[in-house]
């Protein structure tokens, strides 16, 4: 059986992160990345455990040294994939990547035969925004530049391999399950 990188991408609120957790608890072959980001942690996050904190002088270099996978810049912070890190893995392990659509596509024209794209998508807009909402992590302005992003995501889900619909994380995590054995059983 080959090793994937499962790249899971959705708009913001959608629920990637408790699916993310459910796989990791529940396939210890399973590793999630580490994303290098040079926004400021949020209350509970930890450098090196959610996302590495850098710098922009440090992530601004290290694009120069070709040390992404996959970068980004949006709502004003840049946010990216340690390559090196993600090769190395895969020697041994599948990695489960939780990026934006940008950083996706990237990704599957870097890497295009280890790399399942799978979109996560809301039941509804109502409903993102009451999950949103709800997080409380964020001021109303974000929450609109959120939204206003969605649209564009959700535009691009005829690019990924695989497109679900998160209207309860544990079914979808079992979906997924099935996508990631479908995926290391094919010969490529």
């Amino acid at each position: 059986m080959r090793n994937i990188l499962l790249v899971l991408s959705g708009p913001s609120g959608v629920g990637k992160g408790t699916i993310v957790n459910y796989l990791l608890e529940e396939d210890p072959t399973l590793v999630k990345s580490v994303s290098c980001t040079t926004r400021a942690p949020r209350e509970g996050e930890e450098n090196g455990r959610e996302y590495f904190f850098i710098s922009e002088r440090e992530f601004r270099d290290r694009i120069q040294a070709n040390d992404f996978l996959e970068y980004d810049e949006h709502f004003g912070n840049f946010y990216g994939t340690p390559r090196s890190f993600v090769e190395r893995q895969l020697k041994e392990h599948s990695v489960i990547l939780e990026i934006d659509v940008v950083g996706a596509l990237n990704a599957k024209r870097l890497m295009p035969k280890d790399t399942v794209l799978v979109m996560i998508a809301p039941p509804s807009m109502e409903e993102l925004e009451k999950r949103l909402s709800g997080r409380g992590s964020e001021s109303e302005a974000d929450r609109r530049d959120r939204l206003r992003r969605v649209r564009y995501e959700l535009e691009q889900a005829h690019l990924y391999d695989y497109v679900l619909v998160n209207e309860a994380s544990v079914q979808t995590k079992t979906k997924i399950q099935d996508i990631i054995r479908s995926e290391k059983e094919k010969q490529i």
